[in-house]
């Protein structure tokens, strides 16, 4: 078997000069002819070029942190689906997952290479992502602009969008059916789809602040909620509700107090779950793209992590309306 010093020989070239110029090295300057002499040298001597041997490429380790229990994902899909997302892009991408838990510390996580937070945290929550020291990127929540990336919904025209369409249809009195939302300093407040909805309503002068009811956002406070809200002297002809698990509950509901969907009551849920196309009738909703904010929040994180960039970027993902049979006009 031919060696570099015999195609060195042969080409009156140094061994070095061989070497190179087989490997292509392009900061080599030598000239075109010297280059010819050292590849038909090695033709003749049938020489083969052995390819180095690269090493492994080390494996990014990234870590998931979310906020609710597995009981709670289970309830509402929402964030499940958003979940799945994510960690089959990593998967794909041939990274290992880590999960973080309130237990672990910076020295736990040392060799995790960044952290996606999925859910709303409270202010020790995000004080103890803060202390892993670690580039973070929240789907969900924006906590902190300063400091972290995040992949956020456009609650606000997702919500006027639903609104208008019921509008569209003759609806003047509108209910809402959400839950209460906690911010990063343990604070409650307003979901923003309710504050959208009252300040929208209010707007167009048909706001009905009795048809407002705050509870969870499980099929049982839809349930509840539903029933009371039914139960007085004057009924909403339409329902917007902050997520498909509420307006499950909401289904219960009316068809206990025979109420018949959407004939009596036009209902418009949140998230488009895989079922809301299987109620009866199915449910018309506004569909949110979890799998686009489970890929975007790995995007982001990656492209961090890679270019070391210091200005944080916020992403918001816009969703669409998806009309079904669960909202119909108001009879005449």
């Amino acid at each position: 078997m031919a060696t570099i010093k015999d195609i060195a020989d042969l080409a009156q070239v140094s061994m070095a000069t061989v070497s190179r110029v087989l490997n292509y090295d392009e900061t080599l300057n030598v000239a075109p002819e010297t280059r010819k002499r050292i590849f038909e040298a090695a033709e003749e001597l049938n020489y083969v070029v052995t390819p180095k041997k690269k090493k492994p490429k080390k494996k990014e380790l990234i870590g998931l942190y979310y906020s609710y229990s597995l009981e709670e994902e289970l309830i509402d899909t929402y964030y499940l689906s958003i979940r799945v997302a994510l960690e089959k892009k990593l998967e794909r991408l041939g990274m290992e997952l880590y999960n973080i838990s309130k237990d672990d510390t910076k020295k736990t996580i040392s060799k995790i290479d960044g952290i996606i937070c999925l859910g709303t945290f409270k202010k020790e929550e995000i004080e103890l992502i803060k202390s892993f020291e670690k580039l973070s990127v929240f789907v969900d929540a924006n906590p902190d602009e300063n400091y972290f990336d995040s992949v956020v919904i456009d609650f606000n025209s997702a919500t006027k969008n639903a609104l208008d369409y019921l509008m569209d249809l003759g609806h003047q009195n509108i209910g809402f059916i959400g839950g209460v939302e906690t911010d990063m300093y343990g604070n409650r407040f307003k979901d923003l789809r309710q504050d959208v909805f009252e300040s929208y309503l209010k707007k167009k002068g048909i706001l009905k602040e009795e048809f407002v009811k705050i509870g969870g956002y499980n099929p049982k406070d839809g349930y509840l909620i539903l029933k009371e809200m039914l139960s007085g002297d004057t009924k909403p002809t339409a329902v917007f509700v902050a997520n498909d698990s509420i307006a499950i509950g909401c289904y219960k509901a009316a068809y206990e107090l025979g109420v018949k969907i959407p004939d009596d009551l036009s209902i418009v849920g949140f998230n488009d779950v895989s079922s809301a196309q299987y109620m009866v009738p199915p449910l018309t909703t506004v569909k949110l793209y979890t799998e686009i904010m489970g890929e975007t929040a790995v995007d982001l994180l990656l492209e961090r992590i890679a270019t070391k960039r210091e200005i944080c970027k916020k992403v918001t993902i816009h969703t669409k309306l998806i009309t079904r049979g669960s909202a119909a006009a108001v009879k005449s």
